[in-house]
């Protein structure tokens, strides 16, 4: 476990707080004031249930049964059914980074103060984060509205000491065997706090924070393919002078464009589109890449602000309103604001895998290459070269366009109508994880092939520009192999993803380049 602390407050999160607890075990921490706001707003969940009119969540049933009021001595038990009950996930385990950025946002809603849960219960939930300790939770059980129902209740039948959890050594074992031997006292819930551990956006928000920091990654990685691209067809990067962007003043098709031309910096093979097979402009794929590459980029931006405004959140139903010493039903829990902006993301990385694969074709078509041999194969008719490496990347890409339908525009009543409109965020996030996924490994193939159209073209005598030498040196050193005789692709392929996934293809331009935006 990494041994970097995030403090957790009353005033929200940073995506990078997130990202630091779910992929690099970051431990975490209750800051001072998150322990008095705690405290202060179970105060008033506590003099709530004393009273004898009754209050959703502290002494009603919930959803459709929430108009029989429910006595004292029955409450603790109703906060361990709604656990119990609310735990019915089905289909294949969701991955830990998942779980821990659902487990780790909920904890900053209690933090804020407007939970009503004692302060124990938040430590609790800190305790299990800082053990390793991973509750199962299942692919599916929520409908995007009050909250993701299943996947949080799984976690907090885990605080209970119930349910499976996954040890830090990966192993899935009872719950409650795992917090004995981390030294952890299984919670014991009182009014209201079953129903706030259900009751928030934490899951498909946690897959959006993590989205977009992986697309940040892909983006910048695909404005270089498609310099790489351009080099390796003798294109003009004429088409990238910022005045021209500057008169469409998108702000992530300037972007795009500037990451392009410092890609291309010092090349020898862009300008030649006059000499082989002339032509007047390059094709569209190649041509028009920062306008498609920077719009996704200026959609990842309305995602960051939307996470931002959901970060800064605290989502539940009821709230406690510590001023005004009440608690009140809210809608807050509804997964609308997050589920379009999922589902808008896996527009956009459909369209940008689209596009990419264009290029990748046009790489392989000795009719549209430019001199390049067919399939970039190296005894073309004898050897396949790339061919099927194309095939792989258009299914990708036909998948794409298929998680690119949206989940949001979807509904399903539920709780006998009571809950009658959802907004099916985490069906919306749980699609752009893979689509995703499927982007990497469409930029990796263009990688592949555009860095062996390039050494192609070394070999004809040009000079490409020293930020795609760069590439090249560190790709091979990454155990992906240049060209030559037909060869098992798949291992080529395979180490080209986690290349363009963990930053080398990125890392490799900035040590000429600098910092890429």
């Amino acid at each position: 476990m990494d041994m970097h602390t995030v403090v957790v407050g009353t005033a929200g999160t940073t995506a990078e707080d997130v990202v630091a607890v779910a992929r690099q075990g970051a431990r975490v921490e209750l800051s001072a004031a998150a322990v008095e706001a705690l405290a202060a707003a179970r105060e008033i969940v506590d003099a709530l249930a004393a009273k004898p009119e009754p209050v959703y969540g502290v002494s009603t049933g919930f959803g459709a049964l929430a108009a029989r009021h429910i006595s004292p001595g029955l409450r603790a038990q109703l906060q361990r059914n709604i656990v119990r009950s609310h735990a019915a996930g089905m289909g294949p385990h969701v991955e830990r980074e998942v779980v821990r950025a659902l487990m780790f946002l909920r904890l900053k809603t209690l933090a804020s103060g407007h939970t009503g849960v004692r302060p124990e219960v938040a430590q609790t939930m800190a305790d299990v984060l800082n053990a390793g300790i991973t509750p199962v939770v299942h692919e599916y059980g929520s409908l995007g509205c009050s909250g993701d129902l299943a996947p949080l209740s799984h976690c907090a039948l885990t605080l209970m000491g119930e349910g499976e959890a996954e040890g830090p050594d990966g192993t899935v074992r009872p719950a409650g065997e795992l917090l004995a031997e981390h030294g952890i006292t299984p919670v014991e819930l009182r009014e209201k706090e079953g129903l706030a551990l259900l009751n928030g956006t934490d899951g498909m928000l946690g897959m959006l924070v993590m989205a977009l920091a992986d697309l940040k990654n892909l983006y910048t990685g695909a404005d270089i393919t498609a310099a790489l691209s351009l080099e390796a067809l003798l294109g003009t990067d004429r088409v990238l002078a910022p005045e021209l962007h500057a008169i469409r003043p998108h702000p992530g098709q300037g972007v795009s464009a500037g990451n392009m031309l410092r890609v291309l910096e010092g090349s020898g093979l862009t300008g030649h589109h006059q000499d082989v097979a002339p032509r007047v402009q390059d094709a569209y794929s190649v041509r028009c890449a920062p306008q498609v590459n920077g719009a996704g980029r200026d959609t990842l931006a309305h995602g960051r602000l939307v996470a931002d405004r959901e970060l800064a959140s605290a989502v539940d139903n009821p709230v406690v309103l510590p001023a005004e010493g009440r608690v009140e039903s809210n809608g807050n829990f509804h997964g609308a604001p997050v589920a379009y902006v999922l589902d808008f993301l896996a527009i956009v990385a459909a369209d940008l895998g689209s596009i990419t694969e264009r290029r990748t074709d046009r790489l392989l078509d000795k009719n549209r290459s430019h001199g390049l041999p067919p399939f970039l194969a190296d005894d073309a008719g004898v050897d396949s070269g790339l061919m099927i490496a194309q095939y792989t990347q258009a299914a990708l890409v036909s998948e794409l366009k298929r998680l690119a339908v949206p989940a949001s525009v979807d509904s399903i009543p539920s709780s006998a109508m009571q809950e009658d409109h959802v907004s099916m965020g985490w069906s919306a996030a749980r699609k752009l994880r893979t689509a995703v996924t499927g982007l990497a490994r469409i930029v990796a193939v263009e990688l592949y092939a555009a860095t062996r159209a390039v050494e192609l073209r070394i070999a004809e005598g040009l000079s490409p520009a020293p930020a795609t030498l760069a590439v090249i040196e560190a790709l091979r050193a990454a155990g992906v192999q240049g060209p030559g005789p037909d060869r098992f692709l798949a291992p080529d392929l395979a180490a080209a993803e986690a290349f363009v996934r963990e930053g080398g293809l990125v890392g490799a331009v900035e040590s000429v380049t600098g910092p890429l935006d």
